[in-house]
C-alpha cells in the first residue's frame, strides 16, 4: 500500500517558443552520403578515420570555426578486437549567461556487417542537421543562440558497448556542468522506442523521459516503446545497457536515447543506402530538435533517481525497495525462528555451516580459477564495457578454454568432496541443523545484497521463500521436493532468461553473462555474492536429494585427504618401479 501512494505521473518540460523545424531531405542525403562513402566504419578501420574526417568537414561546411571542433583520441581494447585508437569530434556553440551544457550525441561507427545506414548515419545525419541550426555560416546572418552551451558529439566505438560515450562522461571537461543528454541511435526505422537503463540502478530524470515521449507522440502520433515494468526491474537489478546514454545515468546525469531499435541494436545486411524510412527520420528528427530547445528553454531536469514505468505512470524506485527489503522479514523471522528451536533442542549448527565453508571454498576455487583465465588472455579481454553480442567474443564459447577450466574445476571438487560425502546415515536432526544452517547463511547473503543494491534482491528472494519450505517436507514426495527446490532457482533464471530473450542470445546467455564478468563489466560484490549463493544453493539441493552429510568430525574423517593420498600413491609406485628394476631377471636356458 505504501508503494501503491508512490505512484505518479511526472510532468513534462515547457514546450518551447518556436515551433521544431527539421529539414528531413537534406539529413537523408547526409545519411546516404556518409554511407556511401564510408559503409565499413569499424574502429581501427580506414573507413572509420575517413568517416571522422567527413564529419569534421561537414561542421565546417555548415559554419562551424576550428577553434569550435575538438577532437579527443583515444585508445581502448575492444575484447576480439584487440587494441584500437578511437575518435570522439564535438561541436561547442557557447550560450548565454548560463554555463551548464547540454549534449546531443549519436555515435559514428558500426560493426561492419551492414552499411550502417539506420544504425548509425541515420543518428549521424540527424546530429548534423540539429548542429546547423545552431551555425552561423558566412554571410547568413547572426545564429540562433542558446541560453545553455550546446555540445554535439559524434562518438566512435558506440557500436561496441558505448567506449566514446564513456570517454566522454568520465574525461570531458565539460563534464561535471551536463544537465541533460539527448542520444540519437537509429532512427530510421519502424517504431520509436525510448532507452532508459545505465551502468547503475538508476535511471534519467523522469521529466526528461516524459518530454521525449510527449514530443514522439506529437510527431509521429504512437506512444513509443520502452522496456517492460519487469525489464526495467531487471535492469535496475542488474544494470546494463547496450545503448550510449548508460554510462550518463550511472555518473547522476540525465540522458534518454532516441532508436527505432530493440534493446539489441542488431547489425543487418539490408542496413544499406535507400533503406531508410525518411518519414521516421523527420519525425525523429523534429521530436529530438523539440526534446532540445524544452532543455534548452526550460528549467534544468533533476538528475537520476531510480524509478518503473508502469504505462504512463511511475512508481517510486525508494517504494520499489521498500517493497523488496521488507519482503525479507518473513523469512528473517522464520529462520530466526527456526534457529532459536535448533538451539532449545540443543542441535550443533557448526557442523552444517563447516559444510557450507567446504562448498563456499570451493566455489570460490573456481571464481579464483575463472579470473585466473581472464588474466591469463584464455577469455577475451577488453574494456570494462557491455560486450556487442554481434561480436563473436560474447557469443562463441572459446572450447579450449573452457575444457580447461572444467578440468581444473574437476581436480579441486576432488579436493573438497572427501569433507561433503556420507559416511554414515544422518539423523533428523543433522538433517534439521543443515537446513537451519544454510538458511542463515542464505540471510546472510540477502543482507549483503540489500546493502549493495537492493533491487537485486529481486534474484535472491525467490530462494529465500521457496527454500524455506523444504525443513517443513522433508517426509513428503521426493516430487514436491523437487519442485521447491526448483522454484528456488527462479531468481538467476529471470535474469539469464532476460538476456537470453531481450537480447536475442539464447544459449549463449551464461556465456555472454561470463564474459561480462571476466571484463570487470560486473562489480566485484556482485561476484562474491553470486558465489556465497551458489554454495548455499548446492547445499540446499544435497539435503533435498538425500546427499547431505554433516562436516565430519576427526574420528570420522580418514587419516589422511585426498592430496595426501595421491602423493602417497605416486612415492609407493615409483619405489615399486625401482624395485623391479633392481632384481635381477633370471636366464632362461635352453634344454
Amino acid at each position: 500500500m505504501i508503494a501503491a501512494f508512490s505512484v505518479s505521473r511526472p510532468s513534462t518540460l515547457p514546450a518551447p517558443r518556436l515551433p521544431p523545424t527539421f529539414d528531413t531531405a537534406s539529413t537523408l542525403r547526409t545519411a546516404n552520403e556518409l554511407v556511401e562513402s564510408y559503409p565499413d566504419r569499424q574502429p581501427g578501420s580506414a573507413g572509420s578515420a575517413g568517416a571522422a574526417r567527413w564529419f569534421v568537414e561537414q561542421l565546417g561546411l555548415y559554419g562551424y570555426r576550428p577553434e569550435q571542433i575538438q577532437t579527443d583520441g583515444f585508445l581502448a581494447t575492444i575484447p576480439g578486437h584487440g587494441q584500437v585508437r578511437l575518435r570522439n569530434i564535438f561541436a561547442v556553440v557557447p550560450g548565454g549567461p548560463n554555463t551548464q551544457a547540454i549534449v546531443v550525441m549519436a555515435h559514428r561507427d558500426d560493426t561492419g556487417g551492414g552499411a550502417g545506414a539506420n544504425d548509425n548515419a541515420s543518428g549521424t545525419a540527424a546530429l548534423l542537421e540539429l548542429a546547423r541550426t545552431y551555425a552561423a555560416p558566412p554571410g547568413a546572418g547572426r545564429a540562433v543562440r542558446p541560453q545553455h552551451t550546446l555540445i554535439f558529439v559524434s562518438t566512435d566505438g558506440g557500436a561496441y558497448g558505448a567506449l566514446g560515450a564513456a570517454r566522454f562522461a568520465s574525461r570531458s571537461p565539460y563534464r561535471n556542468r551536463i544537465i541533460g543528454v539527448l542520444d540519437l541511435d537509429a532512427i530510421a526505422g519502424r517504431s520509436p522506442r525510448l532507452e532508459l537503463g545505465g551502468d547503475a540502478p538508476r535511471s534519467p530524470s523522469m521529466r526528461l523521459v516524459a518530454t521525449a515521449a510527449a514530443w514522439i507522440v506529437s510527431e509521429t502520433g504512437d506512444l513509443p516503446g520502452r522496456p517492460s515494468a519487469l525489464g526495467q526491474l531487471i535492469d535496475l537489478g542488474l544494470p546494463f545497457s547496450l545503448y550510449e546514454q548508460a554510462p550518463f545515468v550511472a555518473r547522476g546525469v540525465p540522458a534518454v536515447t532516441l532508436t527505432t531499435m530493440g534493446d539489441r541494436p542488431a547489425a543487418s545486411t539490408s542496413d544499406r543506402s535507400g533503406s531508410l524510412d525518411a518519414r521516421r527520420l523527420g519525425e525523429m528528427g523534429r521530436a529530438a530538435h523539440a526534446i532540445l530547445s524544452s532543455l534548452d528553454e526550460g528549467p534544468a531536469p533533476t538528475g537520476t533517481a531510480a524509478y518503473v514505468y508502469l504505462g504512463e505512470r511511475v512508481v517510486r524506485g525508494w517504494a520499489i525497495e521498500f517493497v523488496l527489503v521488507s519482503m525479507l522479514l518473513p523469512f528473517a523471522i522464520a529462520a530466526v525462528d527456526l534457529f532459536a528451536r535448533c538451539r532449545r533442542r540443543r542441535i550443533a549448527i557448526a557442523p552444517a555451516l563447516r559444510s557450507y565453508r567446504s562448498r563456499l571454498g570451493f566455489w570460490l576455487w573456481a571464481a579464483a580459477v575463472f579470473e585466473l583465465f581472464a588474466l591469463a588472455g584464455v577469455w577475451p579481454g577488453g574494456a570494462e564495457r557491455p560486450l556487442n553480442p554481434e561480436l563473436g567474443a560474447g557469443v562463441t564459447w572459446p572450447r579450449l578454454g573452457v575444457v580447461g577450466f572444467v578440468v581444473v574445476l574437476a581436480l579441486g571438487w576432488v579436493l573438497a568432496r572427501h569433507r561433503l560425502v556420507r559416511r554414515r546415515q544422518v539423523t533428523r536432526e543433522e538433517e534439521l541443523a543443515g537446513y537451519t544452517g544454510t538458511l542463515l547463511v542464505l540471510g546472510l547473503v540477502s543482507l549483503v545484497v540489500a546493502a549493495t543494491n537492493p533491487f537485486a534482491l529481486l534474484f535472491v528472494l525467490p530462494s529465500l521463500h521457496a527454500w524455506l519450505w523444504l525443513p517443513q517436507v522433508r517426509d513428503r514426495r521426493p516430487a514436491i521436493r523437487a519442485v521447491l527446490l526448483a522454484a528456488g532457482f527462479l531468481g538467476p533464471l529471470l535474469a539469464l532468461g532476460s538476456f537470453a530473450i531481450r537480447y536475442g542470445l539464447g544459449l549463449d546467455a551464461p556465456w555472454y553473462l561470463a564474459e561480462l564478468t571476466a571484463i570487470g563489466y560486473v562489480p566485484f560484490m556482485a561476484l562474491v555474492a553470486f558465489v556465497a549463493w551458489l554454495a548455499g544453493a548446492a547445499q540446499m539441493t544435497a539435503l533435498a536429494t538425500g546427499r547431505y552429510a554433516p562436516y565430519p568430525s576427526a574420528a570420522e574423517r580418514p587419516p589422511r585427504g585426498p592430496l595426501r593420498n595421491v602423493v602417497r600413491a605416486i612415492v609407493l609406485g615409483r619405489r615399486a618401479r625401482r624395485r623391479r628394476v633392481a632384481v635381477p631377471q633370471p636366464i632362461a636356458v635352453e634344454e
